[in-house]
């Protein structure tokens, strides 16, 4: 039987960042990846499927200099974000929040900034093994090394700290929480994917040179029913953009309110669309007047997991601590760190990985719930505080807000964001303090929904 001092499952970013940590500080560390099949990747790997977007401070939060990226994993460099309502855009120049970066962001390639990760970590002298699926993990608290993990082929791994970077599915990750918790108390309540997730889909088209912008983000609120659910265009490289969407899992016309004030939906629709004919209306009404959809924005079948298209699983739950007195640590998508609303946290889930990672090499796992709020809570604060400020929204507040946004946030260049949002007028106070209350509220009552303190260890 193997024995390794971390065992990492999962191989997504926060999972090789766990594995890339732990193996830099002297660990015997261990990566276990079931592997998916992807049309644009050599061999098996994560599930590599996100819009792929970084701003300027997520460089920051996530740690990774753009410098040390090789060539094909930043795709464009961005100038701004358009949110655009149904009848009302504004459009973001600045985040607003310091950074080292001189750009808005970028868009990237995330199979290939995956791979990258991988590179590094096997690089530090960690195992990367893919093909391995991993059916649970038996702790042993009075063993050296604590944890069993149990290998579908048999080959069991034993080890003396385990991270749980199994994605937003988290197939392994509830099972183990489960084991330190009351009966009462379920990691499955509040993380079971159908209730805790969003479905995201995407395809890469080619666009036409007048209509492929490629230094911004476009993101479409209020064309669609559904709490944090938008379509959204991605500038990839030459003219290929990605265009997606996210919507709640499970919803149907029936719990749609005045479903004729959605751009996105036909009065003679029976049901919801699927995803593929959201993209195709999206396409028709911002495109289909100056554009054949079908001949100008062919879908691009050699990107993408299969045939050009992606469909896979985002996060739209708060996050979680981790039973760090039993060595286990949650990280990523798996413990909620990632989210619908800002489209992913590849981020967030970069840093949580890192963070697991160094710790458990240094044998401070039980700094682990500390330090992830330390670096990545003000960002998951902030997701959840204007998740909750628009839960309800209907396509008139999201007009209403962007018009107060756009006078708020003018050009963007002079320097006087104070002025405008005196000048905005009362509705744009009004929606900054209900915002800032929101977070202030967070931090004192928690956003977190299992705390260190309810597990059983």
């Amino acid at each position: 039987m193997k024995r390794v001092d971390v065992a990492v499952v999962g191989g997504g970013p926060a999972g090789t960042s766990a594995v890339w940590e732990a193996a830099r500080n002297g660990a015997d560390a261990l990566l276990l990846e079931k592997g998916v099949p992807r049309a644009d990747r050599d061999g098996l790997g994560p599930d590599s499927t996100d819009a792929a977007g970084m701003l300027d401070y997520w460089i920051d939060i996530m740690d990774i200099d753009p410098g040390d990226l090789p060539d094909g994993v930043v795709l464009q460099e961005l100038d701004c974000v358009e949110f655009i309502g149904p009848t009302e855009t504004a459009t973001m120049y600045a985040t607003g929040i310091e950074s080292s970066y001189d750009r808005f962001g970028y868009t990237f390639q995330r199979a290939r900034m995956d791979d990258f990760l991988r590179e590094q970590a096997e690089e530090a002298g960690a195992t990367y093994d893919v093909g391995v699926s991993v059916r649970g993990v038996d702790t042993d608290l009075d063993a050296e090394y604590r944890h069993t993990l149990e290998l579908a082929d048999g080959e069991d791994v034993e080890a003396k700290y385990v991270v749980l970077a199994d994605g937003p599915q988290r197939q392994v990750s509830m099972g183990v929480l489960d084991g330190f918790l009351p009966e009462h108390r379920a990691a499955s309540d509040v993380m079971s994917p159908p209730k805790a997730n969003h479905i995201a889909y995407q395809e890469h088209r080619e666009f036409p040179e007048g209509a492929f912008e490629d230094d911004r983000l476009k993101f479409w609120w209020g064309w669609m029913p559904g709490e944090t659910a938008y379509p959204w265009v991605f500038p990839n490289d030459g003219n290929v953009a990605r265009v997606g969407l996210t919507m709640p899992i499970g919803m149907t016309l029936d719990d749609v309110e005045h479903p004729e004030a959605y751009r996105l939906l036909d009065p003679e629709d029976e049901s919801l669309p699927k995803a593929s004919e959201y993209i195709e209306r999206l396409l028709e009404r911002v495109y289909g007047d100056e554009y054949d959809i079908e001949e100008d924005f062919p879908r691009v079948e050699d990107r993408g997991k299969s045939k050009g298209t992606e469909t896979y699983p985002i996060s739209s739950t708060r996050p979680i601590d981790s039973p760090v007195g039993a060595g286990i640590a949650v990280a990523g998508g798996a413990m909620g760190t990632t989210s619908a609303f800002h489209e992913g946290g590849y981020h967030v889930a970069v840093r949580s990985g890192k963070i697991a990672g160094e710790l458990a090499a240094t044998d401070s796992l039980e700094r682990y719930n500390d330090e992830w709020r330390r670096a990545i809570g003000t960002e998951l604060i902030r997701n959840v505080a204007f998740a909750d400020l628009v839960a309800e929204y209907d396509p008139d507040d999201w007009d209403r807000t962007f018009s107060l946004a756009s006078r708020m946030l003018g050009d963007g260049a002079d320097g006087k964001l104070l002025s405008r949002r005196l000048s905005a007028g009362p509705g744009a106070l009004k929606l900054l303090a209900k915002y800032k209350w929101r977070k202030r509220s967070l931090k004192k009552d928690g956003y977190v929904q299992i705390t260190e303190d309810e597990y059983r260890v």
